[in-house]
């Protein structure tokens, strides 16, 4: 894997920058399995991701433009955030170069930065639940439409790089009617915290 990097404070491991990003989003989405997402201090490590490139016809963007889907077309390195059935919040973050629609759904974290935080909003207590799943995780980190087009190499949003390779789980993407079959969903193998195992 490539080195890439924002500036940070001596000693802490710098973030991810939009270089990460502006690559193919299928290069990205594996990469982000292990990687450490945080919002305002409250977070922890991707274990769930699914890629959505421009020439899906599952993708917000492949359509073309619209208000709703704008962040999907760039710059990389931004959030994409767009309500699912009317009624939860789901995190994307933005890939490949500006006016190509693409973007990676973050659908699980392992909870381990700011629990009490992630509990009190989600109403619960069970770690495993907090963030299995893209609504339940935009809760639990308190994601809305207001971080939409926001960048992720800053405040609030810290994006840190996996600190050593992982093994990955690979499968189908879940919720989907279009393209249902492409093995475009990466996870952390034998996590836990999935919102939904793999297929064996």
């Amino acid at each position: 894997m490539e080195e890439y990097g924002a500036s940070s404070s001596p000693g802490a491991r710098p973030g991810l920058d939009a270089r990460f990003f502006a690559r193919s989003v299928h290069r990205v989405a594996p990469e982000l399995i292990g990687a450490v997402l945080m919002i305002d201090g409250v977070g922890g490590v991707i274990v769930e991701v699914e890629a959505y490139d421009h020439e899906d016809p599952a993708c917000h963007g492949f359509g073309g433009r619209t208000e709703r889907n704008a962040a999907m077309f760039g710059p990389p390195g931004r959030a994409y955030v767009y309500r699912s059935y009317g009624i939860h919040w789901c995190l994307n973050v933005v890939c490949e170069p500006e006016g190509i629609a693409s973007a990676v759904l973050i659908r699980a974290i392992e909870p381990t930065l700011g629990l009490e935080a992630m509990q009190a909003r989600r109403g619960l207590s069970d770690p495993r639940l907090l963030c299995a799943g893209p609504g339940r995780l935009c809760q639990a980190l308190g994601i809305t439409r207001a971080h939409d087009h926001a960048r992720l190499d800053t405040s609030p949003f810290a994006l840190l790089p996996r600190a050593a390779e992982v093994p990955l789980a690979v499968g189908p993407r879940i919720g989907i009617t279009k393209a249902a079959d492409r093995p475009w969903r990466y996870g952390l193998a034998r996590s836990r915290f999935l919102s939904k195992p793999f297929p064996r």
